[in-house]
């Protein structure tokens, strides 16, 4: 009975939020394997891609602390479905145009369905709170929502690889998007609103500085991508405006009583590499996605390199990722009792690393690629499920939420700087076709740039996390923890 109660319980706070992860999936993994369509469909080269997921990436870091705090102040379900409605209207805009610039607004505005998971998670919590296990609830529930927001990304990525090999490209694009409106009535009629909104301020000043901040810096960026933007000194002087627009917000943000991200955390010697492996981390499993599909379809008869596949091959590497991304994230819970959570992250890292560094000298067959992709799934997935739990689990009790979507923050940005990155890469010295004419792919230089970054960075993140108290992600440390961020 007890065990069919907390099962009925669970099945109550869940309710149709899975099918909304599902959804989130579907966006995830659907468009990836026709990357390469949609650039000879907006007559641009493969580094501008990176554009598409760039501007997204920095939308997303912007977007989800403030839809957080807003669905404290005004309820979860409502922001849910202002957010669901801005990615439906976005994405029915994909699919009937041709022109870049519009498919780029589009397209970021798309970036809005990251809030979801953030808002579902407090959705839960604030429904069981009168339940008997409650954080068991929450857990299990938050375990089912990952499990659907994966099986959601490995149908789209295969899915989405063999519609566009057989379907143009508009009705292809249409798909999605006509998903994401039967997703906002399932959460119109179907989701149960919070019964209780905290109240609270927006800290709007916080925001403006942080936006202010990350335009400027993936702003210029995206200004050292252009023709002759490495040795123009406006480019850098954009960038070197969005490092120091930081200071004012990390100033605000200790004076203020209610701040948007308590900057005070990041002096945790626990919490601190927590972050900067998840900013590190979003290197690779956010910005490496499209050079993944863009190497993947570019053809070797013609450019000399790559794998050549078509949409629905180049859909299974990425659904074989992602299931590697399934096994590490139930491996790790195992492992770690087994060892302890740091030295499984500094493990999950390695494979990360390992993998990356693998397509130095093996990327010249699928069987290759794939291998690669598997070793790097298994340590991203270990990655995805863990950086949360520990950031939870090192942080005071009253800070638990802060934290963890402070890793989900820091990963975005370092995903949009990450994309911002590999287009300059891509970009210069770009591959052309046989017989001198201008091509579209992005130079092989540019992709061993791309798997080197993201085999550095996960090293640089193993050896961070070697820092860390040798207990800490432990119940041992929880009393500790409380008290870390005010003694720092």
């Amino acid at each position: 009975m007890p065990r069919t109660a907390t099962l009925g319980a669970l099945a109550a706070v869940v309710g149709f939020l899975a099918f909304v992860e599902f959804t989130s999936g579907v966006l995830q993994g659907y468009y990836t394997p026709m990357l390469s369509d949609i650039a000879r469909h907006l007559q641009i080269h493969d580094a501008d891609v990176n554009w598409l997921e760039g501007t997204q990436l920095m939308l997303s870091a912007l977007v989800v602390p403030a839809f957080a705090k807003l669905g404290d102040m005004i309820g979860h379900k409502r922001m849910l479905l202002v957010s669901t409605a801005l990615t439906a209207a976005a994405a029915l805009a994909l699919p009937f145009t041709d022109s870049f610039w519009v498919f780029l607004v589009a397209w970021t505005l798309m970036g809005f369905y990251v809030v979801w998971l953030p808002l579902e998670i407090a959705l839960i919590w604030s429904r069981s709170r009168r339940m008997e296990g409650r954080s068991v609830i929450t857990a299990r529930a938050a375990g089912l929502l990952v499990a659907a927001l994966e099986t959601g990304a490995i149908l789209g990525a295969l899915v989405g690889g063999a519609l566009i090999d057989v379907l143009p490209l508009t009705i292809v694009l249409l798909i999605p998007a006509l998903l994401v409106v039967v997703c906002f009535f399932v959460i119109l009629f179907g989701v149960k609103e919070s019964p209780d909104q905290t109240g609270g301020v927006l800290d709007t000043v916080g925001l403006v500085l942080i936006s202010l901040a990350l335009i400027c810096f993936t702003g210029g960026l995206s200004l050292l991508r252009l023709d002759g933007g490495l040795v123009n000194p406006w480019s850098w002087v954009v960038v070197a405006l969005g490092l120091l627009l930081i200071v004012p917000f990390v100033l605000w943000e200790l004076r203020h009583d209610d701040p948007l991200i308590d900057v005070r955390m990041f002096r945790s010697p626990a919490l601190g590499p927590v972050f900067l492996t998840a900013g590190l981390f979003g290197v690779s499993v956010l910005g490496a996605q499209a050079p993944l599909s863009t190497f993947s379809r570019t053809d070797p008869e013609v450019y000399g390199y790559g794998l050549g596949t078509t949409g629905f091959a180049t859909s299974l590497i990425i659904g074989i990722y992602l299931i590697g991304m399934i096994v590490g994230a139930l491996l790790f819970p195992v492992i770690a009792r087994v060892l302890t959570p740091r030295i499984t992250l500094i493990g999950a890292s390695g494979f990360v690393a390992v993998g990356y560094l693998l397509f130095l000298p093996f990327h010249d067959a699928y069987l290759q690629v794939i291998t690669n992709m598997v070793i790097v799934g298994i340590g991203s997935g270990a990655l995805v499920a863990a950086l949360p739990a520990a950031a939870a689990s090192a942080a005071p009790e009253t800070q638990t939420g802060v934290a963890t979507g402070l890793t989900n923050s820091v990963k975005t940005v370092g995903g949009a700087i990450a994309s911002c990155v590999f287009g300059i890469a891509l970009l210069h010295g770009v591959a052309s076709a046989a017989g001198g004419a201008e091509g579209t792919a992005g130079s092989l230089e540019g992709y061993f740039t791309v798997w080197i970054v993201c085999g550095v960075t996960a090293l640089a993140a193993a050896v961070l996390l070697v820092f860390v108290p040798k207990q800490a992600f432990t119940d041992r440390t929880v009393a500790e923890a409380e008290q870390q961020p005010a003694t720092m």
